[in-house]
């Protein structure tokens, strides 16, 4: 089964972040997205730019309008996301857990809806 692991945290406290601990953190990742793809149960995965970049699009009555920014004030972002295979959600706490960002913030474990073809 595919499960979507959604990263979030606190943006403002991430920047705080000197550059020895992001390049620590940033290595972390590295090293578990290795151990994933080795596994198996990496499908995709990539980091997102600050929310400061985000659009967020509604059409209402057929007009498409836009806003800047996210689609609400929260205190942790979305900042990156794995999509990955497990056998089942036990299995992808288990993976999300070991998520470098899963100290510092939190990780949303959602299975994705399969169509059949």
């Amino acid at each position: 089964m595919q499960y979507l692991l959604m990263i979030y945290q606190n943006e403002v406290e991430y920047a705080k972040n000197d550059a020895a601990t992001a390049q620590k953190l940033m290595a972390e990742y590295q090293t578990f997205t290795q151990d994933i793809i080795q596994s198996g149960n990496f499908k995709a995965g990539d980091r997102l730019r600050p929310t400061t970049t985000a659009t967020t699009v509604r059409v209402r009555d057929g007009k498409t309008l836009t806003t800047d920014g996210p689609f609400a004030e929260t205190r942790e972002q979305l900042g990156g996301y794995y999509l990955i295979e497990a056998k089942d959600l036990n299995a992808a706490i288990e993976i999300a857990a070991r998520i470098p960002s899963a100290r510092i913030g939190s990780i949303e474990v959602r299975p994705i809806w399969v169509y059949d073809k």
